[in-house]
């Protein structure tokens, strides 16, 4: 530290410091009050007075009350065991201690300078009440959740996994800095505790992160937002499409002028600038009432409170710019953030920095440049940051060898020791259960998150945000939930709670390829208000859209071979009937009044010819057809038929007449359709229209299907498990131990059988609980004559195996000598690699054949002694 530090930025001092030395002098000198109370005044020595016995009666009824001073209840520190704690929590090693002593001369420096700055957070005390500098607590780790690799995700998660834990009280630095693994088996933490843990994973992920110890705002420190708006309600930027010029060809037709007013075109802009300029000022001015009336109430400890966040700087990890993350919420902030006042000092793993800036105005217009030793104070020498220095010539003549040799001792011995703390480990489990207990609350401005581990709920709801008009969170507006590994593969719902409509959101995969279901919560049933979005491209018939109400149904389709992208049906009410009802759908279905089909226009005919929109008037026994325009024409040719009266009836010969077709057609020259075209037309549509109404059925019975799987879905709730989930996979881990059960009982079967060589022979004779003296004869002539029967089998099928090689080798021998003079080069060739293997499997046969008839006496022998030595024969021998 230098005498020039001096005149840097004097940090707000702590104003209860002055009442803390009032209190220690009193207790210091804790006579004065006893003299004080021994010594009364003279006053209070003067004559006693007389009693009166109405005051004698109401001291002695006051004297029966009594009075106990209640005692304080102080929280109780964490006290940990130091035999669960491995030795580099309990003592330091030499380094750790020459670290410590520099730590705490470069404290006593900084105090002599600065007596008007907080103290430095250098060595607190960790589990085992050792002493501990701040920059070996961090101990670096890259997990292997791909999650945990970047910034967000890793803020995300310890924000998450760790419950708050506020400093007590928010003006002093605390007194202890527990490790991370510790920090991560309690699941809580201090905001110091909270960035150490998350600089650990963020280094070890290669981010240039560091923990920063300073001063926040009282919302900052305590974790409260319920001022700032939930991240998950934040509009995305929206990105404004830049408008391409289009260029003009010679040749290209120009478009009409435009003959509007110019000056009533500026007039109308002019006017729709005003008035938008109106509406933003009345916006603005409602959005500063608003933002007064929510203005949070002043904070007494206002510039006190001490707060701990991470810094990540540019260069490493690709990042472009430096910035602040807070651990409590996990999200990231500007380094100009008004949210927090004040740094003194940062670290790493490698050093630790003092800040020298001023931080009245809070952390604007900081400096993060490290090496610069005019802004950042730095701890050790070993600075990896470039240093700012201002050469001095004179400064290495002056130095003679001791002080050289001094010096290179130092700086070859004040260099950050490892990390104490024990590998950092988080298990799969704890991973996926991030929220202690797997639940996690937060609020918001007018909205609150829930959140939950992954199949903690049956229904695999993982987080469900609401959002409510007030700040009070009573009138509830909307509620978003969001669900992971479902069957059913919904993973959205929104319920909006002032409309009373519900959207549902599916990934691809189910069986009716099922986008988007919106429909009211009042009522759900079939032939009711609901829209239904598709995935087309997974459908046969291409449908995209399907907007159902009481009365019309609408489809929508892309990519179809027909050409068809629009269909259109009105239904009817249902006729009362009288008497026994159908139960069926068909039989009590709607009935169409009128249904329309658009289609796109086909290049392949002609634009007279190719049908644009047919309308199928069902309830006035007419269809009409419109064709497609063609580029030369204005209007486009249209056809309309009138049903005959028994067209319904089957078999009928259908009578037709010209008033039953009127037709218009743009091309005065086309020839008119003959009566035997349009005949036949007629039937076509006839039949198109049966097939339509068979279609809308399907459509019908297809809602109707979607609506019992869904209600079926939303009763049995089922959830994805993967095959390599051991843990929640029931139907694997029963599949995995009967397997295991089995493969038990046969290998337990086949060395009971391999063992047990008397079993078939005894099973021949009733396997007897004692054997006879003539059965143990005879059960040893047996077995050993198996053996010998099995050996003698053995050997005659090694020879013949031999012998077949051999004659098959012969037989080529003799064809090759037939064939020689005629054989080419690849049929020799191929005959002599013939005879090599067939060598190699004759002298291979021939070794063990020559081997078995060796050990064959062997075996025989070592069985008659094993039957000798059993102990259900060998009473016998």
């Amino acid at each position: 530290m230098t005498a020039d530090s001096e005149a840097g930025e004097k940090q707000p001092v702590d104003l209860a410091e002055n009442e803390k030395t009032e209190q220690e002098n009193e207790n210091a000198n804790p006579e004065s009050h006893t003299a004080q109370a021994e010594n009364p005044t003279a006053e209070d020595n003067g004559p006693e007075q007389e009693l009166t016995p109405e005051v004698e009666a109401l001291k002695q009824e006051l004297a029966k009350i009594s009075v106990t001073t209640p005692s304080v209840l102080q929280n109780p520190e964490i006290i940990f065991n130091p035999d669960d704690f491995p030795n580099s929590y309990k003592f330091n090693l030499p380094k750790e201690k020459l670290v410590l002593q520099y730590a705490e001369n470069f404290r006593r420096q900084y105090v002599h300078l600065y007596r008007d700055r907080k103290p430095l957070f250098l060595n607190p005390l960790n589990e085992c009440n050792t002493e501990k500098l701040v920059s070996t607590t961090i101990r670096t780790t890259q997990l292997q959740y791909q999650e945990l690799y970047d910034w967000d995700g890793a803020a995300d998660f310890v924000a998450d996994y760790l419950h708050i834990k506020t400093l007590e009280p928010p003006y002093d630095l605390p007194r202890t800095l527990f490790s991370p693994v510790t920090v991560l088996k309690r699941q809580e933490g201090t905001c110091f505790e909270y960035s150490t843990l998350l600089v650990s994973l963020l280094i070890g992920a290669g981010y240039d992160a560091h923990v920063v110890s300073g001063y926040a705002t009282r919302e900052i420190c305590l974790a409260d937002e319920t001022r700032d708006i939930c991240p998950l309600l934040k509009k995305k930027a929206e990105t404004k499409e830049e408008e391409t010029t289009k260029e003009w060809k010679k040749y290209t037709v120009k478009p009409p002028r435009d003959l509007r007013s110019k000056f009533e075109l500026k007039m109308e802009k002019r006017k729709q600038d005003e008035e938008a300029a109106e509406a933003a000022k009345r916006r603005e001015e409602e959005e500063e009432k608003q933002a007064e009336l929510e203005k949070p109430p002043p904070d007494p400890l206002h510039g006190l409170r001490i707060h701990s966040w991470v810094l990540v700087l540019a260069g490493k990890r690709d990042v472009p710019e430096s910035f602040f993350i807070e651990p409590f919420t996990g999200r990231c902030y500007p380094l100009e953030a008004s949210c927090y006042l004040g740094i003194e000092s940062l670290w790493n793993h490698q050093n630790y920095w003092v800040n020298m800036q001023d931080c009245s105005e809070g952390v604007k217009g900081m400096s993060y440049d490290l090496g610069d030793c005019t802004k950042w104070e730095f701890m050790f020498p070993t600075n990896e940051k470039p240093l700012l220095l201002i050469p001095d010539p004179h400064h290495e003549e002056f130095l003679d060898e001791d002080e050289e040799e001094a010096v290179d001792d130092i700086e070859k011995h004040l260099d950050m020791p490892p990390s104490w703390v024990e590998p950092i480990h988080i298990s799969l489990e704890d991973f996926q259960t991030r929220c202690p207990k797997g639940k996690k609350t937060k609020y918001y401005k007018r909205a609150k998150l829930e959140k939950y581990a992954s199949y903690l709920n049956k229904d695999g709801l993982v987080s469900r945000l609401s959002s409510y008009e007030d700040q009070e969170l009573k009138d509830l507006v909307l509620v978003k939930e969001y669900f992971e590994h479902r069957m059913d593969k919904l993973y959205t719902r929104c319920h909006n709670h002032r409309t009373g409509w519900i959207t549902e959101y599916f990934y691809p995969g189910r069986p009716r390829c099922l986008k988007e279901h919106t429909y009211r919560l009042s009522a759900p049933m079939t032939e009711s208000d609901r829209t239904m979005l598709f995935y087309h491209e997974a459908r046969v018939d291409g449908l995209y859209k399907r907007l159902e109400s009481p009365t019309e149904m609408t489809e929508e389709y892309i990519d179809r071979d027909d050409f068809l992208y629009y269909k259109y049906v009105e239904f009817g009410k249902r006729p009362k009937k009288f008497g026994p009802q159908d139960s069926s759908a068909l039989a009590n279905a709607r009935p169409v009044l009128k249904m329309i089909q658009r289609f796109h226009r086909n290049k392949s005919k002609s634009a007279h010819e190719d049908v644009a929109e047919l309308v199928f008037l069902v309830s006035e026994d007419r269809i009409q057809l419109t064709y497609h325009t063609e580029e030369k024409r204005i209007a486009s040719s249209t056809r309309e038929f009138i049903k005959p009266a028994n067209w319904d009836e089957k078999g009928a010969a259908l009578s037709m007449s010209n008033d039953m077709h009127t037709t218009f057609q743009v091309d005065p020259n086309s020839a008119p359709y003959k009566q035997v075209e349009q005949y036949l037309t007629l039937l076509d549509l006839l039949k198109s229209e049966e097939k339509s109404k068979e279609r809308v059925r399907e459509s019908e019975e297809e809602v109707r299907e979607i609506l019992n799987d869904r209600t079926r879905e939303e009763n049995t709730s089922e959830l994805e498990i993967s095959v390599y989930d051991t843990q929640r996979n029931e139907k694997a881990k029963k599949h995995r131990k009967e397997l295991e059960r089995l493969q038990n009982e046969e290998r337990i079967r086949k060395q009971e059988m391999e063992l047990d060589y008397l079993a078939p022979f005894l099973a021949k004779i009733g396997d007897p609980p004692r054997i006879a003296k003539e059965q143990a004869f005879s059960l040893k002539e047996d077995c050993l004559g198996d053996l010998k029967m099995r050996l003698i089998d053995k050997a005659n099928l090694i020879q013949s195996r031999f012998e077949s090689e051999t004659q098959e080798l012969q037989k080529k021998q003799s064809w090759y000598q037939q064939n020689q003079v005629s054989m080419s080069k690849d049929d020799e060739e191929e005959y002599l690699n013939y005879c090599s293997e067939a060598m190699f499997r004759i002298h291979i046969l021939e070794l063990r054949l020559n081997r078995h008839k060796e050990m064959a006496p062997h075996k025989y022998m070592a069985l008659e002694q094993k039957l000798r030595a059993d102990p259900r024969l060998a009473e016998h021998f």
